[in-house]
């Protein structure tokens, strides 16, 4: 193909075929350029979902799952007081005075879940035996793997479960983030007092439901 121009009496043609390939490697480099990003978000792994706000599916399952006795829940203890300018309950390794009620709040809705088949565990630091007592109104069981998870925390949290009872342990935000890699899951940033909420009917099944935040109880909803 040629093309031919003719300006003020000056003649000049151009051999359009002598940039085809040109042409044709800019197309491929373009698609190449778009497909690639697309191809990685598509194979990067889903994020955590949220189970309030409208994720009726995923309340629902909860609430089937919690009623089996297949759950296993790791909750954030709430604000500490060494890393706030609130006032501390008690010891300087504890939780705020103002987060005594969030604890309580978010173990009211545990009690509304049932918790006559369910064991509970917490890391034996302050804050987390404080959150633990301040949701069930009682002493919990302080566990050592529940500070040191690195590499191991699906592992035990699957080994303290058993058939047929949900399992209850209250931890940091560290150990929430290993539960997440070891399922290959993106880490998530979860506030004070979430709970991230894992279905396990069996060690092999075991699989993420997702999380709720302290604030978002009132937005979990089955209807």
């Amino acid at each position: 193909m040629e093309l031919r121009l003719n300006l003020f009496g000056i003649k000049r043609s151009i051999d359009l075929s002598r940039y085809a390939r040109f042409r044709n490697a800019a197309v491929v480099l373009a698609s190449a350029l778009l497909v690639i990003p697309l191809t990685l978000w598509l194979l990067q792994p889903a994020a955590v979902p949220d189970l309030a706000h409208g994720n009726f599916v995923g309340a629902k399952a909860l609430a089937a799952g919690w009623t089996k006795g297949d759950m296993i829940v790791l909750v954030r203890h709430v604000e500490r007081c060494d890393h706030s300018t609130a006032p501390c309950l008690v010891g300087n390794d504890g939780i705020t005075e103002r987060s005594r009620g969030v604890a309580a709040s978010v173990g009211a809705h545990f009690q509304r879940l049932g918790l006559d088949k369910t064991d509970i565990y917490h890391s034996p630091i302050l804050r987390a035996a404080q959150t633990a007592s301040y949701m069930f109104n009682k002493a919990g069981v302080g566990e050592d793997w529940l500070i040191i998870c690195k590499g191991t925390m699906l592992r035990d949290a699957l080994a303290h479960k058993a058939a047929g009872r949900n399992l209850v342990l209250v931890t940091h935000s560290e150990c929430m983030d290993q539960l997440e890699k070891d399922l290959k899951l993106p880490v998530s940033t979860l506030d004070y007092g979430a709970s991230l909420f894992i279905s396990a009917p069996t060690p092999q099944s075991a699989h993420m439901l997702g999380f709720i935040e302290a604030s978002d109880w009132s937005a979990v909803t089955t209807e």
